[in-house]
């Protein structure tokens, strides 16, 4: 008897052929009426609507006037329309080889152009960072892009994807900052806080003398910029290897 395949390797086999457009299509029977692209556009103008946990098959199913079961003829399940609506959602890598200056205002022009993905999709941290992730074309692209900015630093190839991994985990935690903030909220912490700080001094000194400092006031500044500098700075110190 042949072994049945796990569910979890079915899903990922069939994630990896909508991605690459490798999905088997059938050659009798209706001609389709969708298309998987297409559910999961309609899938991510929820999601940036209404967040990720707004998504669902019965939902998108609605926009097109069909019942959820109708979709699964374009997409076998929940998570691999989510691998789907990453992938399209993420969108072509940035252009950055032609940028002058070599590898630093590369990856510096990256970061940027990440970050500004993250904040149009603001769901796709969490879409990405719950499970390991299938890749598309799309995905790989930018990986691509940062590791052949990389290559310039004269690393090893290990230490390239390890200051990948730094950078997009840095990006993607300024990403969270701008999707947590709420001016009023930060108003009232910091009063707050200012209020306990006084009444608590003696007992937090180093957090009271940097709140008597500023250490905490508003920044007219990119959240991305300190960290990624910093990042930088300690390739550039790390040299070859």
């Amino acid at each position: 008897m042949v072994p049945k395949k796990p569910a979890k390797q079915d899903a990922m086999k069939a994630s990896f052929a909508l991605l690459w457009g490798e999905e088997e299509r059938p050659s009798r029977g209706p001609k389709p009426s969708l298309t998987a692209a297409g559910i999961a556009q309609a899938a991510i103008e929820i999601a940036d609507a209404e967040g990720l946990d707004a998504v669902s098959l019965a939902k998108v199913a609605k926009e097109f006037g069909v019942t959820a079961m109708a979709l699964y003829r374009y997409v076998p399940g929940k998570m691999e329309l989510l691998d789907l609506m990453v992938d399209l959602a993420i969108g072509p890598p940035p252009s950055i080889a032609g940028i002058p200056g070599g590898w630093r205002p590369q990856l510096t022009e990256w970061a940027r152009q990440c970050l500004a993905m993250y904040r149009r999709h603001p769901w796709i941290p969490t879409a990405t960072g719950m499970r390991r992730q299938i890749m598309g074309p799309h995905q790989l692209g930018w990986l691509d892009a940062a590791l052949a900015a990389l290559a310039g630093t004269g690393l090893s190839a290990s230490r390239q994807h390890d200051t990948f991994l730094l950078l997009v985990g840095h990006v993607r935690n300024t990403a969270q900052q701008y999707a947590d903030h709420d001016d009023a909220a930060s108003a009232d912490w910091a009063q707050l806080t200012g209020e306990v700080l006084e009444r608590h001094a003696e007992r937090f000194p180093a957090v009271a003398a940097a709140v008597a400092a500023g250490a905490f006031a508003p920044q007219d500044r990119d959240p991305l910029d300190y960290g990624l500098e910093r990042i930088l700075d300690g390739v550039a110190a790390l040299g070859p290897s």
